[in-house]
């Protein structure tokens, strides 16, 4: 039996993106190696987000100090309690350790999802850039073993942190199992009913920020005349001020037609890639791009990006344009929307691609990691 102990606070206080990968990981560890003592180290014992962690432990500051500055704790002060609970792999899985982590006894692993912050800098701010790259630098330097989450990512850490390529592993992503279930009719009705959503969309799930270039989407559907409404899924940001000048001089008709709703829970969110015609991801960067597994493991057809990450999450479940032509995005969303042959087989091409990123699969990897580790 190994002791597993994981940085949790995504897990318990981030809703989407990294909050689901610490989810979906610890929730598939827990489901198919019981076997094993997996302890949560959480800055806070009032949790954000509920998730089922039995028989998982929590770890919480046991010190005045820790719990009045948690952001302390989790980067310096949890060294001790690390080595206090006997911990024997400690596994970062947002991008970083904490300072000090090098000098304990115990395997470190740590999963980086992506270095866009190098890769397109002008996306963030300096302070921001600069603490991120202290971080990655001391994880990916202290680890055991580096996890990247797809052959991009590792591609990156090697020529941008330096990183040996033979000290990092690929173990790709999953996505919540509800996914790969079934969805029932009378969830598709509650879905229509409550969000009054058309009889055929567009998809968009992901934040609506510049780099996931939903406005490249939207200005391709407009200029081009497809007659198909946008569902665009995600949390706003500044970007979001874009797309409303652009709504705002394309007429009241397009702009009725694009459709906007915040992030909804996993369960209903597997209701809308049904429903959808066909899913956009026109994303320009991704470490990986959940959504793209999302949308192919319930069953929807795919346009997404040529380039970085998207083919290792799409497979042949997708088709892929230049997201900076709005032309051949189009194009491509009219091939899907107008070939039923087309759709079933990239359906059904997906849905085969998608047993690559099954719960049990991506455990089974996770856990060769630690196993690994653990013998080191």
């Amino acid at each position: 039996m190994m002791r597993i102990g994981f940085d949790a606070k995504r897990a318990f206080f981030n809703n989407t993106g990294l909050g689901n990968y610490s989810r979906n990981t610890i929730s598939q560890l827990l489901k198919y190696y019981p076997g094993n003592k997996y302890l949560l180290f959480s800055p806070r014992s009032k949790f954000r987000v509920q998730f089922d962690y039995n028989p998982a432990e929590c770890v919480f500051p046991d010190s005045i100090l820790g719990k009045m500055f948690p952001s302390y704790w989790r980067s310096f002060l949890i060294n001790s309690q690390i080595e206090k609970t006997g911990t024997d792999i400690y596994h970062g899985l947002s991008n970083e350790l904490p300072f000090g982590v090098h000098k304990l006894k115990c395997r470190k692993t740590v999963t980086i999802h992506d270095l866009i912050f190098l890769r397109y800098p002008e996306l963030y701010k300096a302070f921001d850039r600069n603490m991120y790259i202290r971080k990655f630098t001391y994880a990916a330097n202290y680890s055991d073993l580096v996890i990247a989450v797809s052959e991009q990512t590792k591609s990156d850490i090697v020529n941008y942190i330096g990183t040996d390529p033979s000290k990092v592993r690929v173990v790709y992503q999953g996505c919540n199992r509800v996914f790969f279930e079934e969805c029932p009719s009378e969830l598709l009705q509650k879905a229509k009913e409550t969000y009054n959503l058309p009889e055929e969309f567009i998809l968009y799930v992901g934040t609506i920020e510049e780099r996931k270039n939903l406005l490249s989407l939207i200005v391709a559907i407009n200029e081009n005349r497809i007659d198909v409404p946008i569902v665009a899924i995600g949390r706003k940001t500044d970007y979001f001020k874009r797309i409303q000048d652009y709504l705002d001089v394309s007429g009241d008709q397009f702009r009725k037609r694009v459709i906007f709703i915040d992030n909804v829970p996993n369960e209903m969110l597997r209701a809308f890639y049904k429903l959808a015609k066909v899913f956009v991801y026109p994303s320009v960067f991704e470490g990986f791009g959940i959504p793209i597994l999302e949308a192919i493991a319930s069953g929807t057809p795919v346009v997404t990006s040529k380039g970085s990450c998207f083919a290792e999450a799409g497979g042949k479940g997708a088709l892929y344009a230049d997201p900076d032509n709005t032309d051949e995005i189009a194009d491509v969303v009219k091939s899907v929307l107008n070939d039923d042959n087309l759709r079933m087989q990239l359906i059904s091409s997906g849905q085969e691609h998608a047993v690559k990123f099954t719960p049990d699969r991506i455990a089974a990897n996770m856990m060769k990691i630690y196993n690994e580790l653990n013998n080191k």
